[in-house]
């Protein structure tokens, strides 16, 4: 019930993030166009009131017809069908704008029809009332003969202006909801730490209580007086304490491990022979898979060294075949082998175990992540393998590359750079 509860939070959560942003994108754009609209209205009527005044100065009677044309957003085309004066438009222009409260800087142009050009322009300030030749071409317009061309070049940027306490009140509960967002995102990430550390705290009790149970019985059966008359079973009860103990002290020292990887500065780099340094340790894998009445192969084509660090190099490759041991339905069947080219030395750990689906490939190095193991539930673990693996890689410098299908078995390669010089 409490999963389900989250999720419909998500989702609610989800959705009202994305309806308020894009409400309030709907609501630029809503009040982007009315004040652009008021704003042309402004600007037709004001020019409407600029012809009505040139054509009582030459007087002539208006025809009644709306002389403003708009031919874009920041240019207008003016229809006065007499002659104008360049002086006395201006002077129309500016005490018009004025008494329209517009504030937009612009330009003109009055076109000439014995030169077929727009002729005579003026950049005016209405802010400083300054006074700039026009470097603006603007466009004619063949439907009429006496008329005059104006340009608003930062129309748009005056509108923002306008509007822009409401741009900055939208964008401060943007900035809210995405916050809100944000602290969803970390409450969701909390919850699945807290999940995950109640999951690695039983798996930890579990893993450190079953060998520790066996010890303490083990002891208790020695310690009785009939048993000394049974040299056979106290060899039993022995070999039981050992290797638990050994299972004990080999949860610890990965634990150990993992906690020394992460804090470590410098990796202990030290010249290995690659044959030398996997066969010295061939009898004890080789121990370890037996106990599961499988088989280990060991295949060495190359000669050559590296540098690494040797206590994490071991802790790898052990890491790597515990998991194939684990993994695996039937009887273990592991290959580990070598082989290198010019640049690169390639260490190769396969299995015939259950396979690791795909979707799970880019997964399995997170740190606590494991895998759904299906119908082998004597699977144990912390979920800290595999990023263990991927940090000694990673510190190394080395490559990690994964093959592996469901019931197919699964293949870990390691490329890793030849020593071609001091290792320090």
């Amino acid at each position: 019930m409490k999963r389900l509860v989250i999720r419909l939070f998500v989702l609610f959560g989800i959705i009202s993030i994305t309806g308020i942003i894009a409400l309030q994108v709907y609501f630029f754009q809503v009040t982007f166009s009315t004040e652009q609209r008021k704003l042309n209205q402004k600007i037709q009527v004001a020019l409407w009131d600029v012809v009505n005044k040139i054509y009582e100065f030459n007087k002539i009677k208006h025809v009644g017809l709306n002389p403003v044309y708009q031919y874009s957003p920041d240019y207008y085309v003016v229809n006065v069908n007499d002659f104008i004066d360049a002086r006395i438009l201006e002077h129309y222009l500016i005490k018009t704008f004025e008494q329209h409260n517009i504030k937009l800087n612009f330009e003109y142009a009055i076109y000439d029809c014995q030169t077929d050009d727009m002729v005579y322009g003026n950049h005016i300030n209405m802010g400083q009332k300054q006074h700039n030749t026009s470097t603006v071409e603007m466009p004619k317009y063949d439907e009429f003969i006496y008329y005059f061309g104006i340009y608003f070049p930062k129309r748009k940027q005056s509108i923002t202006g306008n509007i822009r306490i409401i741009y900055t009140l939208s964008g401060i509960l943007i900035l809210v909801t995405l916050f809100f967002g944000y602290a969803l995102i970390v409450i969701l990430k909390h919850r699945r730490l807290t999940e995950i550390q109640n999951t690695v705290v039983n798996n930890l009790t579990h893993e450190f209580k079953t060998p520790l149970s066996s010890i303490l019985l083990s002891t208790d059966v020695l310690s009785t007086d009939d048993i000394i008359n049974e040299p056979q079973r106290i060899k039993n009860y022995v070999q039981i304490i050992r290797s638990q103990s050994q299972n004990l002290l080999s949860q610890i020292e990965r634990i150990l491990g993992m906690g020394e990887l992460e804090n470590i500065h410098r990796l202990n780099l030290k010249e290995i022979n690659v044959p030398e340094f996997l066969y010295s340790f061939k009898n004890d894998i080789d121990a370890k898979v037996k106990t599961k009445s499988g088989e280990f192969y060991l295949e060495i084509k190359t000669d050559k060294s590296i540098c690494a660090d040797r206590f994490h190099f071991t802790n790898l490759i052990y890491n790597l075949i515990d998991n194939s041991i684990k993994y695996s339905v039937e009887p273990p069947r592991i290959l580990m082998s070598t082989t290198s080219d010019h640049n690169y030395l390639f260490l190769s750990i396969k299995d015939n175990g259950i396979g690791i689906d795909k979707k799970y490939h880019k997964k399995i190095y997170k740190k606590f992540f494991r895998i759904p193991t299906g119908n082998i539930h004597n699977v144990k673990g912390f979920g800290l393998g595999l990023h263990y693996v991927y940090s000694i890689v990673k510190n190394h410098h080395w490559k990690i590359k994964l093959e592996s299908k469901i019931n197919e078995g699964t293949t870990f390669i390691i490329r890793i750079p030849l020593k071609k010089g001091n290792c320090d």
